[in-house]
């Protein structure tokens, strides 16, 4: 903690101290972890200590976009590279310098969401130990062209609280990807992020996380989105990395014509598992909301999905849909699903839904009767599997980069 910090900042972070202290740890039969795997909530084994990385050699591997409007590197939440051509309209500034220049701004939006789905404590640790991530303000009636792109390194048995605050004004648009990894392949770490993101009235964010960090290394990802009238957001979620990640996702409709659009691709291997918890909650009437999730295990994976559409009294001609999809590729890994649904209005379209299977033998066989091997003809099938989450951004220079990182992940599959 430091002077320069707002004394509002100070006060949460000794009141979320306290809260993390009280609040108890998760245990096996709470039903917000129902499957999970609560031994990986030990992290006895984080010595805190960070472990200073080759900045130069960091920095030549933030390979992201060709040309992003704006390009963020950190390592173990400290900047080490940051380069922008965004007009001076627009704030977009690591959250320890926004802290600094923009108080009043930041802590209108700051944390402001309850959360609900199993990670309150987890929630209270990062808001307690929070040092830097990214924070952006677009302005009303200003779009901007490309995206802002932030690297998250991680070097050391430590941990990192990065996080992501985003706002849209009136008629704006934005897209920022964030893209989570390991300094090197063997030193296990830890990762407690937060995103918080706002889209005003009639605008467009979209939200891109990338989690690729090394199979030794453990991620904590809490997300509350909030949604305004005529407004659209959607939020991608890419999970190649970590020995086992926990992704919490709460969106919350707030305006008619508001539309949410809750995206992710899965691809565990070995032992790896993926906890994802979602809620689509529509408060007001008149909005959309629609998820895809895709997972495609390997060797003795886990998933572990948790859904529910929540649709508020008065919240009339709600439109929304769940589904998830888990592609088995081997007979030892494990997909557990429990979609759900809560309505409490009339007027509604809501459907959920989920499926498991492998692939036939019968397509199998017709790739090799056009001479593909049958290892070669799976991964395609896979690949063509998460495309079609992928594909629903929109955005081709955004989607071949989360195809690189997803066509690293199958190359890398024995």
């Amino acid at each position: 903690m430091t002077s320069t910090l707002p004394a509002w900042f100070q006060a949460r972070q000794e009141a979320a101290k306290q809260r993390y202290e009280a609040t108890p740890t998760p245990k096996r039969g709470d039903e917000q972890w129902r499957f999970a795997n609560i031994k990986q909530l030990r992290f006895d084994n984080l010595s805190g200590e960070a472990t200073e990385a080759d900045h130069s050699d960091l920095i030549s591997r933030s390979t992201g976009l060709e040309s992003p409007a704006a390009k963020f590197i950190f390592l173990n939440d400290v900047v080490i590279s940051s380069e922008s051509s965004l007009s001076e309209a627009v704030i977009c500034l690591p959250l320890a310098e926004a802290l600094e220049k923009h108080p009043d701004l930041v802590e209108q939006h700051f944390m402001k969401q309850e959360t609900r789905l199993g990670s309150a404590k987890y929630a209270a640790l990062h808001e307690a130990s929070v040092k830097n991530g990214l924070f952006v303000h677009v302005p009303d009636h200003t779009e901007i062209e490309g995206s802002i792109e932030v690297h998250h390194w991680i070097s050391g048995e430590t941990t990192s609280f990065p996080h992501t605050l985003i706002v849209t004004g009136k008629s704006s648009k934005v897209r920022v990807i964030d893209i989570f990894r390991s300094a090197d392949d063997t030193t296990p770490g830890l990762a407690i992020g937060y995103k918080d993101l706002y889209a005003g009235q009639n605008s467009s964010l979209d939200y891109i996380t990338i989690q690729a960090l090394n199979e030794v290394s453990r991620f904590i990802a809490i997300k509350e989105t909030s949604t305004n009238r005529d407004a659209r957001t959607k939020a991608f979620i890419l999970n190649t990395g970590a020995a086992w990640a926990r992704n919490e996702s709460m969106s919350r409709l707030e305006g008619p014509g508001a539309h949410s659009d809750m995206l992710s691709v899965s691809i565990p291997d070995n032992e790896q598992e993926y906890d994802q918890r979602t809620f689509q909650h529509h408060v007001s009437e008149g909005a959309y909301s629609d998820l895809l999730y895709k997972n495609t295990l390997y060797g003795r994976s886990k998933t572990v999905f948790s859904g529910l559409i929540s649709v508020d009294e008065n919240a009339h001609h709600t439109d929304a849909y769940q589904t998830c999809r888990n592609l088995l590729m081997t007979d030892d890994c494990e997909a557990n699903s429990m979609p759900g649904l809560e309505i409490n209005a009339d007027q509604v379209k809501c459907s959920h839904g989920s499926t498991s299977s492998q692939i036939s033998d019968e397509e199998i066989f017709y790739l090799q009767a056009r001479g593909i091997d049958p290892d070669r003809a799976r991964q395609l099938i896979a690949r063509g599997f998460s495309v079609e989450a992928v594909e629903r951004l929109e955005n081709e220079e955004t989607e071949n980069l989360l195809l690189r990182f997803i066509d690293q992940k199958f190359a890398s599959i024995s």
